[in-house]
Formats: C-alpha cells, structure tokens, sequence
C-alpha cells in the first residue's frame, strides 16, 4: 500500500427519483474536471417539497481524490 495526500471537496447533487441518484449525479459531474477520485463521503440530506410531494433531494457530500505527485 502506498503513501496518499489527498485532498477533499464538497459537492451538493439533485434528483427529482431518489438520494442516491443525487450522489451519483454529484460525482459523475466532478468526475469530469476532477481526477483521481477515491472516496465520498455524505454529510447532508434534504429535500424540496412541492404540494405536499417530495419534489427534489439535494444530497452534500465531501470526496476525497489524491493529489498528482
């Protein structure tokens, strides 16, 4: 096993379906400018409600990638 610096940021995705689309949607969008990747983590949960509907989920979550060397 080798040695990581990494580094972390927080995201925040949105689903109309469900949670974890929402974290999935967060991270493939990072994924696009943010390499390396390696973990997440979530930190928050909530929702937008509309006509006594859940309408969307925002899920916050913090990844983690390792730095280039």
């Amino acid at each position: 096993m080798s040695d990581n610096v990494y580094k972390s940021v927080e995201l925040t995705g949105s689903s109309e379906t469900s949670q974890e689309d929402a974290v999935r949607k967060a991270i493939t969008e990072a994924s696009k400018t943010i390499k390396h990747m390696r973990w997440f983590e979530v930190t928050g949960t909530r929702g937008h409600i509309e006509n006594g509907e859940i309408a969307h989920w925002q899920v916050s979550i913090k990844v983690g990638f390792t730095l280039d060397g």
